[in-house]
């Protein structure tokens, strides 16, 4: 089977379900490691809705230490392969050229790069060379320093031009612009503050003018927001409800895609967006004004 996959910012926006294939990821570290049971998780995932399945083998928590390549490929090939046999597009989320390269081999039709290329400096021509579609994050530093990069004269301004940087480097290296997606790296060397001001920046980073990925889900900013009315200790999978949220405001906002643990309540809010969306173009066909919708 082969997989189909649309970067078109005028579609829905995509539901990309995390599949992590590591035993240290904040939230779900451990549970998918074997191959079948990743492979398992990602198939129920497109049946509660995911249009994407992204799949990582080194987590990128805070304080997070890098595996060995040799690891990573061990972790990641194998779900990737048969992922893509069963004709669902993989996504595969690395910082490395090597990893990237196998992936898209065994069938991967996105590359997934927090880095943005900064880690591996071939990685940024492989993506040229493969011609995939990739997606560039803004990032500072790996896991073990990120929290030490959290300063910015303007946060958003200076986000927008690092982002901006990316998107250079990557075209000087090759990349076709229309195989670039940017990801304004929510969490990533932020404050929970830093992360909400950029989540509120969405219309600002979409006049980069490329397809935009929100990364929001389960992450420590959206604690707060998340534990109302609960008496128990914060735990990642009691923010998903605060990550719908988040999902549902990156749709009708414009984003290309949002990537997400639990599926279903993304998936209903990416419709809605679409609708609503569809419904206000045919309004304005008709000439009705927005307020009488």
């Amino acid at each position: 089977m082969t997989a189909v996959l649309s970067t078109d910012v005028a579609e829905r926006c995509q539901v990309m379900g995390i599949i992590n294939v590591t035993p240290d990821s904040f939230s779900d570290g451990g549970r998918f490691l074997e191959v079948d049971a990743a492979v398992r998780r990602g198939l129920e995932l497109v049946r509660d809705g995911a249009d994407i399945l992204d799949v990582g083998g080194e987590s990128t928590r805070p304080g997070a230490q890098r595996v060995s390549e040799r690891e990573e490929l061990a972790r990641v090939i194998p779900v990737v392969d048969a992922l893509a046999r069963s004709g669902v597009p993989v996504s595969v989320d690395t910082m490395r050229a090597s990893v990237a390269r196998q992936a898209v081999e065994a069938g991967a039709v996105i590359v997934n790069d927090v880095s943005g290329g900064l880690a591996d400096p071939e990685m940024l021509p492989f993506l040229a060379e493969a011609d995939v579609t990739c997606v560039l994050m803004h990032w500072r530093a790996h896991s073990t320093r990120m929290d030490d990069f959290c300063f910015y004269d303007s946060l958003v301004d200076d986000v927008r031009a690092e982002l901006r940087g990316r998107v250079e480097s990557a075209l000087d290296a090759g990349v076709r612009p229309e195989r670039i997606i940017l990801d304004p790296g929510l969490g990533f060397a932020k404050t929970a503050a830093q992360s909400w001001e950029l989540l509120a920046a969405l219309p600002a980073l979409r006049e980069l003018g490329f397809p935009l990925l929100v990364g929001a889900s389960r992450k420590r900013f959206l604690a707060e927001a998340a534990a109302y009315g609960r008496r128990q200790p914060d735990v990642p999978a009691d923010r998903d409800e605060a990550s719908d949220a988040v999902a549902a405001i990156a749709a009708t906002e414009g984003a290309w895609g949002v990537r997400v643990h639990s599926v279903s309540g993304a998936a209903a809010a990416s419709r809605v967006a679409a609708r609503l969306r569809g419904t206000a173009v045919a309004a304005e066909l008709v000439g009705v004004p927005a307020g009488r919708r």
